[in-house]
């Protein structure tokens, strides 16, 4: 069965390698939104971005933050995190900075995002609690193979965590 699943990433570095990812086909994501379209979603402000989250998140059970270099503590990956966690859905994070872009570049390894939200009255940080991934592969064929091979159990192993935290 495929999971339904939410991805949350940084959009201009990170879309190539999102979509390369996004390709592994064993889990069925929202659709990403076009630049036009993100340019409208946008220009309605925060408002209008929040509505598109929350409508983005609707039937799914997972949340996975696809982790570049600069995804980590960014206003809307934060809010993403923290809704998906509130809303009881699985959260897990995957390091993609060895996924190629456009280019075929690697990029540099970013923090991990979950570091940066907290949880419950002790604030604990999410980080603590769910798990984030680096492949250890240092290619690209070898990251997207193991991401691959791994991927559906992460999620159930993300949705498990979240139902006993």
């Amino acid at each position: 069965m495929a999971r339904k699943c939410f991805y949350s990433f940084h959009y201009q570095p990170d879309n190539w390698r999102v979509s390369k990812i996004r390709n592994i086909g064993t889990i069925e994501g929202n659709k990403p939104a076009k630049d036009n379209d993100w340019e409208t979603i946008t220009g309605g402000g925060d408002k209008k971005i929040k509505e598109w989250i929350e409508d983005q998140m609707k039937g799914r059970t997972c949340t996975i933050i696809l982790a570049g270099s600069n995804t980590a503590n960014r206003k809307w990956i934060n809010y993403e995190i923290v809704q998906a966690w509130d809303k009881g859905m699985g959260v897990l994070v995957i390091f993609i900075h060895n996924i190629t872009d456009a280019k075929e570049e690697q990029c540099t390894k970013g923090a991990n995002p979950l570091y940066y939200v907290t949880h419950g009255p002790s604030k604990n940080r999410l980080s603590t609690i769910a798990k984030a991934y680096d492949p250890p592969r240092t290619t690209s064929k070898g990251v997207y193979a193991y991401i691959s091979d791994n991927i559906d159990a992460w999620i159930e192993d993300a949705i498990k965590i979240r139902k006993e935290n």
